[in-house]
């Protein structure tokens, strides 16, 4: 835990309020961000339809314009919105952890740019197998990994040669895509917005590809929450205290790596969620793995349905692909953050 997190939560105890529950307020506040980031983007579009009719549609399913547009545009794009934000949050919050480096995230470290080129390989290449984007993905993002890990490796792992690692293979993994579009220019259009991460026409088979994968792979971050509680005492004492720590490593970089690819697969390279959900609760709730967890999926979920539903309507009847949004909150954070902690 940093001094800024310890003295937020002693000064939250000042007031009679433990630690638990405060964290409690802070999950029970997030969650009604959460819930209003998605409700706000199943009532906000460019076709004006009252909260009354939503309601009446969402209780009275029908065959008029109005119902489908809840039913088969709005739902399925809000729900994939939300696991979008839970997958990448945690997937960040796990990369922090593992990788002991705060500015980890798996859009910045060149994890998505694995991901992102086995997608795009599968698109362009081999689009009739578009059913194994996501395992493909998963193995660019886990290959991606690997190859940070042993380019950061000498003598142990330190955060400056992590970021420097990341950005030389996100650059090299970025200029396959690169080299992919402009050989295959005829087939690219798709792939064009896949790159910016949007959450346009997204309908019920993107919210079966990426269920199952959010599921497994929040379970084994929350199952992983204690490991990675011992990995921040540093790699000694975690030793010391019975912990395997490359293999946890490893085991839980897998996880990250399927929470970042199942959602690149489904929006694209959709960055910055990974770096500043986890960065917020952490101020807020502290370090703590078993209260981390939730709090950034919550707070990731809220994050990317408002993002989303400003991304409709700022301009509208034009749309944003949300990657621009979190573009454009995402760059300063980091930048504030690489002056603060390098």
């Amino acid at each position: 835990m940093t001094n800024n997190q310890a003295d937020t939560l002693e000064r939250i105890e000042r007031f009679g309020i433990s630690r638990t529950a405060w964290r409690l307020i802070v999950m029970a506040a997030f969650a009604m961000l959460a819930f209003l980031g998605a409700f706000l983007s199943l009532t906000k579009g460019s076709a004006d339809i009252s909260l009354a009719q939503i309601i009446n549609i969402l209780s009275n399913p029908t065959l008029e314009p109005q119902s489908q547009i809840i039913w088969n545009i709005r739902m399925p794009r809000t729900i994939v919105g939300a696991l979008v934000g839970i997958n990448l949050a945690i997937a960040g919050a796990v990369l922090q952890a593992v990788m002991r480096n705060p500015l980890a995230d798996p859009h910045i470290i060149g994890i998505s740019s694995g991901a992102g080129l086995a997608g795009v390989t599968i698109m362009i290449l081999f689009p009739t197998l578009e059913y194994l984007i996501t395992p493909a993905a998963f193995i660019g993002a886990m290959l991606a990994a690997v190859c940070i890990y042993i380019l950061a490796w000498k003598n142990g792992i330190k955060p400056v040669r992590i970021i420097l690692a990341g950005v030389a293979v996100s650059a090299f993994l970025s200029a396959g895509i690169s080299g992919l579009m402009i050989f295959y220019s005829d087939r690219v259009h798709g792939a064009l917005m896949w790159m910016v991460g949007g959450l346009a026409a997204r309908s019920w088979p993107h919210v079966s590809i990426i269920l199952p994968y959010a599921i497994a792979g929040v379970l084994l971050a929350f199952i992983g929450a204690a490991y990675l509680n011992v990995l921040q005492l540093g790699d000694e004492m975690a030793r010391g205290l019975g912990v395997n720590v490359e293999i946890t490593r490893i085991a839980m970089t897998a996880v990250a790596a399927l929470l970042a690819a199942s959602a690149v697969s489904v929006v694209g390279l959709l960055g910055f969620v990974g770096l500043i959900v986890p960065h917020a609760a952490r101020l807020m709730i502290g370090s703590d793995y078993r209260y981390l967890m939730p709090a950034s999926g919550l707070l990731g979920i809220a994050v990317v349905t408002l993002s989303d539903t400003f991304a409709r309507v700022v301009f509208a009847p034009v749309e944003l692909p949300v990657g621009i949004i979190m573009a454009f909150i995402g760059a300063p954070f980091f930048l504030f953050l690489l002056r603060r902690e390098i």
